[in-house]
């Protein structure tokens, strides 16, 4: 089954805030660390289209720092260049040169970067750095390895990406190439992944096969698709987004098919919803984080109260029916935690409606069980092949109700330079229950139109059709949040500007539609008609007069007797206690309910 190196996989569930079982590949709680290995030869300076690719990977470095400030600033990154007549590093290599130790980002190196994006001698670059043609890979590697080994911090994850446009570093040194090899090898077996960010020269197709086949890959079988080598900064951002997300799992559970037959797989989460940051409360004389304490205190003595002291309770009928923390926890074991089949179903049969939280995602994992992703590859092909979606009982802990939910298969695809733009895999579409269906009540008698204003709001949308991806816009509140800070950050004179894409294009749909949409409003809306303005309310209060006729209708002694009494709103219930005299302890709903099941003894 193809790798997965899907560039829009978050992090964590926003709407469960769901707790992560044990048993993971990731570990929790750790920080990350990635460091960009870059070429500095001086075939990297040769200029296409304004840029050389020493610009393209300093340009993205400098983009994955912001991104990481932003998004996981607890992450290290580091920079270390390769092929300079200068050398910088413990281990004294020959031609290696650490620009950035493996560390937290910060403005500092954002601004370094920018100057040695600056043309045209990238920030005096041949004076301080050098170039040279002498490069060992084994050593770039070693040196790389050696950052992650001597850091401080706790890693969980570690990841190096090889930035390069000679695909024969070493020339016919095979000595070089086998200590190469040796090294990689020496990475995958410390848990280090080294991914090649390959670009073509001016003058010269990048050919993989000529050296760096033999280190990315030990074994055959673990060959996938490789990407065609970058020769834009668009396709080189691309690919290093999709390979330095973290694919981290909100768990591994079972996927069971039938008795003795199950496999593993991992469940992830490819959207949610992007908020600011919170704020953080400062001390106002020293600016000292401030932590927050929360305790409980018994009302009437002010005594403070410990977690075995506090139940938990549910009102019924008017009662509080009380639990102990032991009793609740027991109530919501239903189930093992992982996924069981219950048969299969037709895709239309899975309507758009049903949707009642976001999708999952699952992917094989074969940590748990070897052999998960042949047994997890049949059953997507054939879901494809026979166009069904795979229905189970889903539990996604041992403290979580179960959900019947939708597997809906979704194949692979590449866009045209073999970078994965869509993992392999089945979305975990959540079904509702019967409880979960509304049925509003319509207006039997609104007006309907007729077939002239039908076939005119067709042509209307024929004509404001265009292809939409949501991937193409960015949060504009978000965007120039973040855009303030980081000119407060880099001390810059003003922030940079954003575009908002989310605003319509007015000038170009009324050069499409603008004749239709007036033909459109003089068919269906009355001539003193002016958009924006509030509808008039209808003469007589018709409103009110509904209103009290539902309020004289309503028996309150059967309500409450039935404990239909919560479905009735503040006001009416205000009404009733008004009207039958009767004495509240207070205006809150809950003070209200219990004066009246009082009042009729319930």
């Amino acid at each position: 089954m193809a790798e997965w190196n899907y560039d829009q996989l978050n992090e964590e569930d926003d709407e469960e805030n769901e707790e992560r079982e044990g048993g993971f590949q990731y570990q929790w709680g750790t920080r990350d660390g990635l460091i960009f290995l870059i070429d500095c030869t001086k075939s990297m300076f040769d200029r296409q289209d304004e840029e050389s690719s020493f610009e393209l990977c300093i340009k993205c470095a400098r983009n994955v720092i912001q991104n990481k400030i932003i998004g996981s600033d607890k992450d290290l990154f580091g920079i270390v260049f390769f092929g300079t007549e200068k050398s910088s590093n413990p281990m004294e290599f020959k031609n290696i040169f650490i620009l950035h130790e493996l560390g937290l980002p910060g403005a500092e190196r954002v601004l370094q970067l920018e100057k040695l994006m600056e043309a045209p001698d990238n920030d005096d670059f041949e004076t301080k750095f050098g170039h040279s043609s002498d490069v060992s890979i084994a050593d770039a590697l070693w040196t790389c390895s050696n950052m992650f080994s001597t850091c401080s911090q706790k890693l969980g994850y570690k990841r190096i990406m090889l930035f390069t446009n000679s695909d024969n570093p070493h020339g016919d040194d095979a000595q070089l190439t086998r200590q190469a090899v040796a090294k990689a090898e020496d990475l995958r077996q410390n848990g280090i992944d080294l991914e090649l960010m390959h670009m073509n020269r001016p003058d010269k197709q990048f050919n993989i096969k000529t050296f760096y086949e033999e280190i990315l890959y030990a074994d055959e079988d673990e060959q996938t698709n490789v990407a065609d080598a970058s020769e834009k900064f668009d396709e080189l951002l691309r690919r290093v987004r999709a390979k330095y997300h973290k694919k981290r799992a909100m768990a591994r559970v079972p996927l069971t098919l039938g008795e003795g037959l199950s496999m593993s797989v991992g469940v992830y989460l490819l959207v949610r919803y992007s908020t600011k940051p919170s704020a953080v409360k400062l001390y106002k004389k020293t600016n000292e984080e401030l932590k927050t304490v929360t305790k409980s205190f018994l009302k009437d003595t002010g005594e403070i109260l410990m977690p075995q002291d506090v139940k938990k309770c549910q009102i019924y009928a008017g009662k509080k029916i009380c639990f102990e923390p032991e009793e609740v926890t027991q109530m919501k074991v239903f189930d093992k935690p992982g996924f069981q089949l219950m048969g299969f179903k037709k895709k239309e049969l899975i309507k758009p409606y049903f949707h009642v939280r976001p999708a999952q995602f699952i992917y094989p994992d074969e940590t748990n069980v070897v052999g998960s992703t042949s047994l997890f590859t049949a059953m997507l092909r054939k879901c494809l092949e026979r166009d069904v979606v795979a229905v189970c009982k889903y539990v996604p802990r041992k403290n979580t109700p179960p959900r019947f939910v939708a597997l809906w298969p979704q194949k692979e695809e590449l866009d045209e330079h073999k970078v994965q733009v869509v993992p392999p895999g089945f979305h975990v579409i959540f079904l509702p229950f019967a409880d979960d269906f509304r049925k509003p009540t319509l207006q039997e008698d609104a007006p309907k139109a007729n077939t002239e204003q039908i076939d005119k709001a067709k042509e209307l949308l024929k004509k404001l059709q265009f292809a939409f991806r949501s991937e193409s816009f960015e949060n504009p509140v978000l965007q120039q949040h973040y855009a303030n800070v980081e000119a407060m950050a880099l001390d810059r004179d003003s922030p940079e500007e954003i575009t908002d894409f989310t605003l319509p294009d007015e000038e170009r749909i009324e050069k499409r539609a603008g004749q239709l949409a007036h033909e459109f409003k003089e068919l269906v809306f009355p001539d003193d008609y002016e958009p924006g303005s509030k509808r008039k309310a209808a003469a007589g209060g018709g409103n009110k007069m509904a209103k009290a006729d539902d309020f004289d209708k309503i028996d309150i002694k059967k309500e409450a007797e039935a404990g239909r009494l919560g479905k009735l709103t503040v006001p009416m219930l205000r009404e009733f206690v008004k009207k039958l005299q009767i004495k509240s302890a207070g205006t809150k709903k809950a003070d209200l309910i219990d004066a009246i099941s009082d009042h009729f003894g319930l």
